[in-house]
């Protein structure tokens, strides 16, 4: 009498079982990394995002031949306004704005000199001084509120915005030494 084997399809309970177990480990593993290139990308996206609000008021000022300012905080969070001579406040429309929640939740800025939030941009696309005379902000440090210190300290990769007066921003590296052009 001949026996016949069966064909064994698919895997086994215990097969599975190691395999999820191996699987759940790596995850362990890699979620501390996973955890710093999320604030890192925070950072990334806060900067970026800043940048562009500067870019925007630079461009508006230009556009409509009138002063525009942007106003920074809380966060990463951004107004550009235009600004209108002969109104009480001379504040006029608003242009456009970010929330500080928009893709950096944990990202902070920290403005140069301290204390200051705003920068007003001339028709010319040049900076000058604020209308409310308060000084104008020349440097941006984009820090996290969590997850640690910057480099070289620590795992985050912090950026700084650096405001000339012509109306240039330069997005830059702080821990990249000068001569380099992604430095400060």
């Amino acid at each position: 009498m001949l026996m016949r084997r069966r064909l064994q399809r698919g895997f086994t309970l215990v097969e599975v079982l190691i395999s999820i177990t191996i699987l759940g480990i790596l995850i362990m593993m890699a979620m501390p990394a996973f955890g710093e290139w999320l604030q890192s990308q925070q950072l990334r996206a806060g900067a970026e995002a800043s940048l562009n609000g500067l870019q925007v008021a630079r461009a508006e000022a230009i556009r409509r031949n009138l002063r525009v300012q942007i106003v920074f905080g809380p966060g990463t969070a951004w107004s550009v306004n235009e600004i209108i001579s002969g109104t009480p406040d001379a504040v006029g429309t608003l242009i456009q704005s970010r929330s500080a929640d928009e893709g950096s939740p944990n990202a902070v800025l920290a403005a140069t000199p301290g204390g200051a939030t705003t920068i007003t941009f001339t028709p010319l696309g040049g900076t000058t001084t604020n209308i409310d005379g308060t000084p104008r902000v020349t440097r941006l440090d984009i820090t996290n509120t969590k997850g640690g210190a910057c480099q070289p300290a620590g795992p985050m990769r912090c950026l700084a915005l650096l405001v000339q007066g012509g109306g240039t921003v330069k997005m830059c590296d702080p821990i990249v030494a000068a001569p380099d052009a992604r430095g400060c």
